[in-house]
């Protein structure tokens, strides 16, 4: 049952459970409240009674009313006084009688009818003790409810001294029918009043839960658009001051949003790019490739040196398209792909003389010096030394013949420094762009996304890299990686 309870539940929409919840917490509250006021109207309107009463005990009757009521002792009340003389002081509407410790009760003639004696009843005649009382709940002889209050009879003799009469106590009751009947019409009054509440929380509940869901309508409507229309310029007002939660949610939404239509305009343009870049060398291959044939097919052999020169052209145009196949692969791959658990402490200077040497061998011709001290760096170590060649391979293309390359390691700073035209001071906010390639080296091999690649790398490490003209010529590139706590453990 509670499992189906709990299921139908879940099922119900946001506003309808928001509805519910809000109408139960008024109810508990109203129940708390109706309950608990109704205790306290019930406690003070017994008190008034149980003041009544004693008020009324302490009213002694006669002595010659107690002596002439224990002579006749009526087991009723009569409609007028009796000539026994008894003549008691309390009002009409009390019940009124004189108690034996055998239980025997005598009725006052003015009393408003019997009340049931209890065995309790029986104690003040027992004990005799002036002053003594205690009150109960009891009934009538109706089986009405009332209120009992028993004592010791004391009476006054002719000079007005209170005299105890030994063995019979006073019992006094008061008919609980008005108390009963103002508690019954409270308790109706604050059914009502509750059962009203509990229904006006509810709409009200229902009234909040649309107003403040509306947001997230709105949210609801955007995601149903975007998956449907792929449309990600949709983006959800939020006001400027506001600070809730929901305002939070929009604009995390509109985060993400431009997020993905960022990330989706970079992917076009990155297809763009490599679409353009692709077409040269393959129509270059193509070109060459169908000469080849044509020699082929039509018996016409081609000059060995032109042949040559079409082989040669043929296998750097292969280089050229799996080196910009291979830069696409790496740039394709994200952020969390390219770390991942493969990020470790890495010792930058065994990276970078591993880059030296692979550059030395690309730029025989060169001088490339290196002061290399230890630094120890968190990366993929793959992708770094990927990096750090590439920018060696810059500083090599543009180094002229018989040129110098500085390379300096301090302090987590690798600076490289070539004496090259260097890049014009317009370029250089371009330089770390894909595909972007100056003018002046369009005719040298490369796909314009080596830098690219640097520069997502270092990024991905947490430092940072920058491209600036050296003084005296050439190009100066700055590469800044943040330290490691601790040298990777040495291998035996």
């Amino acid at each position: 049952m509670k499992k189906q309870l709990a299921r139908r539940y879940r099922s119900l929409p946001l506003r309808a459970r928001l509805s519910l919840l809000v109408a139960a917490a008024v109810a508990f509250a109203v129940a708390a409240v109706s309950v608990s006021c109704w205790f306290v109207v019930q406690r003070k309107l017994y008190a008034e009674v149980d003041g009544d009463l004693e008020r009324t005990a302490r009213r002694l009757p006669e002595l010659s009313d107690v002596n002439a009521l224990l002579a006749t002792c009526p087991r009723e009340p009569e409609s007028q006084s009796s000539s026994d003389g008894s003549h008691f002081g309390p009002p009409k509407f009390l019940y009124s009688a004189v108690v034996d410790a055998d239980g025997s009760a005598c009725v006052f003639s003015n009393s408003a009818g019997v009340v049931r004696i209890a065995d309790r009843d029986r104690e003040p005649a027992e004990t005799a003790q002036y002053g003594k009382y205690f009150i109960r709940d009891g009934t009538d002889s109706d089986g009405d409810s009332v209120r009992v209050l028993a004592t010791s009879l004391v009476a006054t003799d002719d000079l007005g001294n209170p005299m105890p009469v030994d063995g019979h106590a006073l019992v006094i009751a008061m008919p609980l029918q008005n108390t009963e009947s103002t508690l019954n019409d409270l308790a109706l009054l604050l059914l009502f009043v509750s059962g009203i509440g509990v229904v006006g929380a509810g709409a009200a509940g229902l009234a909040v839960a649309r107003a403040a869901l509306r947001p997230v309508d709105k949210l609801t409507d955007a995601a149903e658009h975007i998956a449907r229309t792929e449309d990600l310029t949709i983006r959800i007002p939020v006001e400027d001051d506001a600070e809730d939660e929901i305002a939070r949610l929009s604009r995390s939404f509109n985060s993400m949003t431009g997020a993905l239509a960022n990330s989706r305009e970079l992917q076009q343009q990155l297809i763009a790019d490599a679409g353009h870049e692709l077409r040269t060398p393959l129509t270059s291959l193509r070109t060459n490739i169908e000469l080849l044939t044509r020699s082929e097919e039509t018996g016409r052999p081609i000059p060995a040196e032109d042949r040559k020169a079409l082989l040669t052209s043929v296998k750097a145009q292969m280089s050229e398209l799996a080196s910009l196949i291979g830069d696409l692969q790496e740039l394709s791959r994200s952020d969390n792909a390219q770390q991942g658990e493969r990020v470790q402490v890495v010792d930058f200077q065994d990276t970078v003389e591993s880059a030296l040497r692979r550059a030395r061998l690309r730029g025989p011709e060169l001088t490339i010096t290196a002061d290399l001290a230890p630094w120890y760096v968190r990366a993929e170590p793959t992708a770094l030394e990927r990096a750090i060649v590439n920018i060696l391979d810059n500083a090599v293309k543009f180094s002229p013949e018989a040129g110098t390359i500085e390379v300096t390691l301090e302090g987590g700073v690798l600076t490289v420094r070539d004496h090259g035209p260097g890049i014009p001071a317009d370029e250089l906010p371009h330089v770390f762009d894909r595909f972007w390639r100056s003018p002046s080296a369009r005719a040298l091999p490369g796909s314009g996304l080596g830098l690219s690649i640097v520069a997502r790398t270092v990024r991905q490490t947490g430092g940072e890299v920058t491209l600036t003209r050296a003084e005296g010529g050439g190009t100066l590139a700055t590469v800044r990686l943040p330290g490691a706590t601790t040298p990777p453990p040495e291998v035996p």
